[in-house]
């Protein structure tokens, strides 16, 4: 039932269960954590937006449509450390009546579903991206067939968004409900074993849960066939170590997703089958893990880089003749047992490559 349809003696809904003002442990409730995890989070996506920005304009057109994927990863973290974390930080800040300032739930409503959209986008736009590594890695002729446009692109993006926003307004048609949270400072879904509150805290874990399952089992695939022609000749070498580069941080924006998510979700999902109360302590604690993902997430891309690594790494020899000269027989080894996987993927306009780089390797 919407709150704003109650008479005005009534209680709203979002306060039905936990009602301000509450008594501040401020142990579990420091404001300090607000304030160190929206700047630090803030300053991190703003330095990866630039980053990006500036790599988009000068790499080639076949690593745009990653760097489209890790643009809408950005902008979806920045924005929801900013909504909701302003809230946060506002309420610590100036200690607001919520009852008196949101009557009608509207507000608490709106927090909710931030918290639900921001908090499923990145899972959802990590798989979307593990999908996308998968095709391009595995199937090069359909993804290059297809060409993988900007436009492409960026619709998978706008769909992600559009799921993760149909999954938080539905607590406002009955399937789950938004309340006020401990210490008073935010709101969240109602996280119950009852009824409909039951089957919307499982869905989101769930959610949540499948796409780091779908991005583990996609990248370990994608992982392995790098392996198998990562010693690969000419062209279809250069070409891959892109696709390298790439690979090596999606698979570290799932690490983080997975150690900074799974805890939460798997916390949500016991609580309601366990049918067990709901540990305040043990909802913020994982909460903050979760709030890491959206902080690290943008230092991976900043970071993780091959013109990054070599300004820290100067001494280390990055080209790939180098590693092929210190280990000669295992560079042989490797050629012959992915030469017929090669073969199967590199087209007859490849060939000049290909003899170019059969006569290097003669040479080492």
């Amino acid at each position: 039932m919407n709150a704003s349809a109650l008479p005005l003696n009534s209680t709203p809904l979002c306060y039905s269960i936990r009602s301000p003002p509450f008594v501040i442990n401020q142990s579990i409730a420091s404001a300090y954590y607000s304030y160190i995890f929206g700047t630090l989070g803030l300053t991190s996506n703003l330095i990866a937006f630039v980053v990006l920005l500036k790599s988009f304009q000068q790499t080639h057109s076949r690593s745009r449509s990653f760097l489209i994927f890790l643009g809408g990863l950005v902008v979806t973290d920045f924005m929801g450390l900013l909504v909701t974390g302003s809230i946060v930080i506002s309420f610590h800040v100036t200690q607001f009546n919520w009852r008196k300032v949101d009557p009608y739930c509207h507000f608490c409503n709106f927090m909710g579903m931030s918290m639900v959209f921001y908090g499923l986008c990145p899972l959802l736009l990590g798989a979307a991206m593990a999908v996308e590594r998968f095709i391009g890695i595995n199937r090069p002729f359909a993804r290059f067939s297809s060409g993988m446009p900007k436009s492409r692109t960026v619709s998978m993006v706008l769909m992600v968004w559009f799921i993760a926003g149909c999954i938080a307004l539905l607590p406002l048609t009955g399937i789950g409900s938004y309340h006020m949270q401990v210490p008073g400072s935010w709101c969240f879904f109602n996280i119950s074993s009852e009824g409909n509150d039951q089957a919307f805290s499982l869905l989101f874990s769930l959610v949540g849960l499948m796409c780091i399952a779908v991005s583990f089992l996609l990248n370990t695939v994608s992982v392995v066939t790098l392996i198998k022609v990562c010693c690969g000749q000419g062209s279809l070498q250069r070409r891959r170590d892109h696709e390298v580069e790439m690979m090596v941080q999606l698979i570290l924006i799932m690490a983080i997703a997975s150690i900074s998510w799974c805890p939460l979700l798997v916390f949500i999902a016991q609580t309601v089958l366990s049918r067990s109360p709901l540990q305040v302590k043990y909802l913020l604690l994982w909460l903050r893990f979760a709030t890491w993902n959206q902080i690290l997430d943008p230092w991976v891309y900043i970071l993780f880089r091959r013109a990054v690594l070599k300004r820290i790494y100067p001494r280390l020899d990055w080209s790939r003749g180098s590693m092929m000269t210190l280990y000669p027989s295992i560079s042989g080894t490797i050629r012959r047992f992915t030469r017929s996987s090669i073969g199967n993927t590199v087209g007859s306009d490849e060939g000049t490559d290909n003899e170019k780089s059969n006569v290097l390797a003669t040479s080492i």
